[in-house]
């Protein structure tokens, strides 16, 4: 009877010291999931932190490309606008001596006038097919040719400058009825606006030799 009780005792206390055991191996697992689990939710709030500053870098790289756009547009004019300078700036100071002289008569350019004419009529056809066409670039088209002609006409104009202006306003338009920029005037469509510059180009080729 003894010797089943000291049995027993041996069988408990050995129990509890594979139960203690036991409980320490789980206390030591379950330090390490929280742990594990801390260095993840960590992990996870550092990359949601960068996903919003990449939203962030995003949302001001694309708030640049209209001021990028208008940069560019900017540019295009600028260079336009040193190019019409130069040519005037080369036909003010064009010695006289190179210039072909008849005794008291000026011999008639017959090529230039026809050149002046192909552009009137290249004007005025344009404005009259203004109504029935809406495509920007159709319109870019024919006035991109238009300002070669009056460039190799003139030699530098004005017009060519007013006409690359309504040229960058056609690269970013939909549709002809779209308004020009803001020139201090009531907005006009794009349409409205050639079709009154066509007018005026027009009067200023008829008097020019």
């Amino acid at each position: 009877m003894d010797s089943n009780v000291e049995d027993l005792s041996n069988s408990l206390e050995e129990l509890d010291k594979k139960m203690t055991t036991f409980s320490s191996i789980l206390e030591k697992f379950g330090l390490d999931i929280i742990t594990k689990m801390g260095q993840t939710n960590l992990k996870i709030t550092q990359l949601t932190d960068n996903i919003e500053e990449i939203n962030k870098a995003t949302i001001d790289i694309k708030g640049l490309i209209p001021q990028l756009s208008n940069i560019i547009q900017n540019q295009k004019l600028l260079e336009d606008e040193i190019s019409l300078i130069k040519s005037l700036i080369i036909n003010i100071t064009a010695p006289l001596s190179n210039k072909p002289e008849v005794e008291n008569t000026i011999e008639r350019n017959e090529s230039a006038t026809d050149k002046k004419d192909l552009i009137i009529n290249q004007l005025s056809d344009l404005k009259a097919n203004l109504e029935s066409m809406d495509d920007p670039q159709a319109v870019k088209t024919i006035l991109e040719q238009i300002k070669e002609d009056i460039y190799e006409f003139t030699g530098g104009h004005r017009m060519l400058y007013e006409i690359s202006q309504i040229l960058t306003r056609l690269d970013s338009a939909n549709s002809l009825n779209d308004l020009m920029g803001d020139d201090g005037q009531s907005p006009k469509s794009i349409k409205n606006y050639l079709e009154e510059k066509i007018t005026f180009w027009i009067n200023k080729l008829m008097v020019k030799d």
